[in-house]
């Protein structure tokens, strides 16, 4: 990982995993190399035969191209829309990512697959309260990942972090990191791709004070 600031050490080391450190949020998880250069390029082939749309939030059409599986999102009414199952070609990545978390591959019944253009930036957000447990993956091109407490009070850039998501490698946001914190995108340097897996919320556990996000992740 590449530090937000030069005080900050370097978190990450190459090809390893890290969980929860004095810095990054308690269930945030981070791993290079998830997949090997020949599983990318199969995915990006895959990909490349795709039929994309824009990504749209309310009145507003977003630079990124999605295709939704298992579930979309409508965000005029906030709520989860059925959709496209999850293709055969995604099952593998799904069980891995479901293997790496600890949790059965049928769990992660939603896809979303995202391109970004180089420049494109996703704001500041949380994942949508239906869903629990995200896993995404990256591909193409680096991009950078900033991290900052929720709510957002007065944010200062002291208090964000800022992770590199090199390409093939992965992250895990659950418990804290996936509640109280919000995560954004930088504008990406190059062409990139992501493909994030989402577990279902349990209704009975949802925290009455939530609001929707402004955005999936």
């Amino acid at each position: 990982m590449t530090p937000s600031a030069p005080e900050q050490p370097d978190l990450f080391g190459a090809g390893q995993e890290t969980a929860s450190t004095t810095a990054l949020p308690e269930g945030w998880l981070y791993r290079d190399d998830f997949i090997a250069p020949a599983e990318e390029a199969e995915l990006l082939s895959t990909i490349g035969a795709m039929t994309l749309h824009e990504a749209r939030y309310k009145a507003w059409t977003a630079k990124r191209r999605v295709a939704h599986f298992g579930t979309a999102y409508d965000f005029d009414t906030n709520r989860l829309l059925p959709s496209e199952d999850l293709p055969a070609w995604l099952w593998p990545l799904r069980g891995k990512a479901a293997a790496w978390v600890g949790l059965p591959p049928e769990d992660f019944a939603s896809a979303l697959v995202a391109e970004y253009g180089p420049g494109t930036a996703l704001g500041w957000h949380r994942d949508v309260p239906d869903f629990e447990v995200v896993v995404g993956v990256s591909l193409g091109s680096a991009c950078r990942m900033r991290m900052r407490r929720y709510p957002a009070v007065a944010p200062k850039k002291s208090g964000v972090l800022s992770v590199d998501l090199r390409p093939r490698s992965a992250y895990v946001l659950r418990g804290p990191a996936r509640w109280d914190w919000q995560h954004s995108i930088a504008p990406t340097p190059a062409l990139r791709w992501s493909i994030t897996f989402r577990t279902r919320r349990i209704a009975s556990t949802r925290r009455t004070s939530e609001r929707p996000a402004a955005r999936p992740g």
